[in-house]
């Protein structure tokens, strides 16, 4: 595989003079090659681009016309010059309308013409709607040549794109053609736009965008018409736009005064699997599609992305379960923990334990179920002194975890306990007959199940609930006790990512704890428990099940064992959320982590991910309930249906097969 299933599509707005076809169509001509230049298979331009879309009464003039068709002609044979298919916006007269159009070339010819099937406003003085005539007219001739006509598919059967057009605001209605031939087969919808822009105009178009090509599972370029029309009453920004999926790939920059040409590298292959797994998507697609009303057009194959000869024009986050922006950022941490708030209220409010009982270590899971918990209890009135924070030293404890343990639930209020393990798994390891001097696996076990044990236990004792506190990538990892710190009875953590989770606690300290819109009750020391909280996120990973070293500190740190989380929450997202194969997630993986790790590290840590997550689902089938919090859920009961004997094999042997080479 070279393409990995990307394909390179251009957003262009060449500088024009109103009416001036030579000047404009030689403005074309260059973007057109710049982008090819640039590896792209295809090439939007704005609506109306040959004349200018601020003609007016001009475009009823005979002498526009011809030289507009002139002006198309040249595009068309320059386009013998370059591999990549351009989508042009013009205007052509038929019998007694004329049509507002863009033209689909490629190779040196027209494959079809797409109408803007609704017309408004001023619009309708010199352009009929395309809807009037689409369905009765299925070809035309121009130029000499008969060409297809109407909603039309520009099909690529080699790699199965499919390309459809709307035009400027045919978008804005409340059923648009793009939708129409989204149903239809189409991935890749293209609009030939010249929108004039006004104050708030950005927002509402990177919303509309970001929205349709959510809704539709496809990929949307927006061609904006530029500084460059008239501004007699309007004035037009050339705001380009290229998303995918509901999110936004490339975005042009507004006024710009020169020819601009914006590139984005889309996966044409994660929307058609995107599309396969939405049943919402077919079923829709089921009662909406009319295979009549949208006629399909072959074009020759698309040129799509090499691996060999381009860099891939896409950033792929490090930590893909945290937004980039951290407001955005700062929003998903709210969300999620108000989720993980609003699952645990709603069990607590049913089942009504006298008791919310954890086990607290003084690290990072158990610090954030804690801080939920008592989020929780405030919630329903309930006292955070009916929270009892169990810390079970054992083996491996560090004094420092203790005390941050205890620190953290002395400042919230709750009822901290203390029961060592050591002397019941000591006699524990008497009854199986285990040297105590040995730390296998049975060592560091036996102390996790004597734990839960433990808590369970007490909540019989206490009428409690005991509430887990492992997280998502410890699931999906199998880093977890069998029945041990893998069962409680309502897990807030199960859908909350290590990478995520670090951050959702540093937001409770910045927002929660201390800032303008700090909660100053949250609980009688927010000073302490900030400290508490600050040196939590600085202490390794680690499960304490190994005695620390003859300093007291921690020897057993947990991404020595599994790998590093941020690529492990790489691995599990791209996986799970998108079903990548391995020579794809190799490549992605090594442009995001180009400057972190070498790519035999990379290699090693995948074919690990795909070992442990194969073989440990055995543990997941059996997981508490828990709240989901994301796109991505390991729960049995709905979102990863996966049998527990299910071979790595395929998974493991693409990833050896595969080259360590750079990019």
């Amino acid at each position: 595989m070279s393409d990995f299933g990307f394909f390179r599509a251009a957003a262009a707005t060449p500088r024009l003079i109103p009416a001036n076809t030579e000047y404009n169509a030689q403005q074309i001509i260059e973007c057109m090659r710049t982008a090819d230049k640039s590896g792209c298979g295809l090439v939007v331009f704005p609506e109306l681009c040959v004349t200018g879309a601020t003609c007016g009464d001009l475009f009823k003039q005979e002498l526009l016309y011809e030289k507009s068709l002139e002006g198309l002609a040249r595009v068309v044979s320059a386009s013998n010059e370059v591999s990549c298919a351009i989508i042009l916006g013009s205007y052509i007269e038929l019998e007694a309308i004329r049509l507002n159009i863009a033209a689909f070339i490629q190779g040196g010819e027209i494959k079809g013409i797409a109408p803007k099937m609704f017309v408004h406003g001023a619009e309708s003085r010199w352009f009929a709607p395309g809807n009037s005539i689409a369905g009765n007219v299925t070809s035309l001739n121009l130029m000499g040549d008969d060409i297809p006509f109407g909603a039309l598919l520009f099909k690529d059967p080699r790699s199965c794109i499919i390309i459809g057009i709307e035009i400027s605001s045919d978008a804005d209605r409340m059923v648009s053609p793009g939708t129409l031939l989204s149903l239809n087969g189409a991935n890749i919808i293209v609009n030939p736009s010249a929108s004039s822009d006004a104050a708030g105009g950005a927002a509402r178009r990177r919303n509309m965008i970001s929205e349709v090509s959510g809704r539709n599972k496809c990929c949307y370029v927006l061609s904006s018409a530029g500084v460059h029309e008239s501004t007699a009453d309007m004035v037009f920004s050339g705001h380009s736009l290229i998303a995918e999926n509901g999110r936004i790939l490339s975005e042009s920059e507004r006024f710009n005064r020169d020819s601009s040409v914006l590139l984005a590298d889309i996966d044409f292959e994660m929307i058609r699997r995107e599309r396969m797994n939405a049943e919402s998507f077919y079923e829709a697609a089921g009662c909406y599609a009319d295979p009549v009303a949208c006629a399909p057009v072959y074009i020759n194959p698309l040129k799509l992305f090499d691996e060999h000869s381009q860099a891939l024009a896409r950033h792929y986050s490090k930590t893909p379960f945290i937004p980039d922006s951290p407001l955005s950022a700062a929003e998903r941490c709210s969300e999620v923990f108000q989720l993980q708030c609003a699952g645990l209220a709603r069990r607590l409010e049913h089942a009504k334990p006298a008791k919310t009982i954890l086990g607290v270590s003084g690290g990072l899971d158990s610090t954030l179920a804690l801080l939920v918990c008592a989020e929780t209890h405030r919630m329903i009135g309930k006292s955070v002194g009916d929270i009892t924070a169990l810390t079970m030293p054992g083996f491996g404890t560090t004094d420092k975890t203790r005390e941050n343990a205890c620190s953290i639930a002395s400042a919230i209020g709750a009822d901290f306990r203390e029961i060592s393990i050591k002397t019941s798994v000591a006699q524990h390891f008497i009854d199986i007959g285990h040297d105590i001097i040995n730390h296998d696996v049975t060592y560091e076990n036996a102390q996790a199940r004597e734990r839960t044990q433990i808590l369970m236990d007490l909540a019989n004792q206490e009428h409690g609930m005991v509430i887990g506190t492992g997280d998502l990538s410890e699931a999906a990892l199998g880093w977890c006790t069998y029945n041990g710190d893998h069962m409680s009875m309502y897990n807030v953590n199960a859908g909350v990512p290590k990478t995520l989770l670090r951050h959702i606690i540093q937001w409770f300290i910045d927002y929660k704890l201390n800032g303008p819109a700090a909660d100053r009750d949250f609980c009688p020391d927010n000073v302490s428990l900030s400290y508490a909280l600050e040196d939590v996120l600085k202490t390794p990973i680690s499960p304490e099940l190994l005695p620390p070293d003859a300093h007291g500190n921690i020897v057993q740190e947990m991404e020595s064992s599994v790998g590093p989380y941020m690529l492990n929450d790489f691995f599990i997202y791209h996986t799970i959320r998108y079903g990548l194969p391995p020579e794809k997630l190799f490549y992605i993986a090594k442009l995001a982590f180009a400057d972190d790790y070498p790519n035999d590290t990379l290699k090693k840590w995948l074919t690990s991910f795909y070992e442990r997550f194969f073989s440990q689902q055995y543990k997941r089938n059996c997981s508490p309930d828990g709240p989901q919090t994301g796109s991505v859920c390991l729960s049995p009961r709905g979102s990863l249906l996966m049998p527990s004997d299910a071979d790595y094999k395929l998974w493991v042997d693409e990833t050896a097969a595969l080259a360590n080479d750079s990019l």
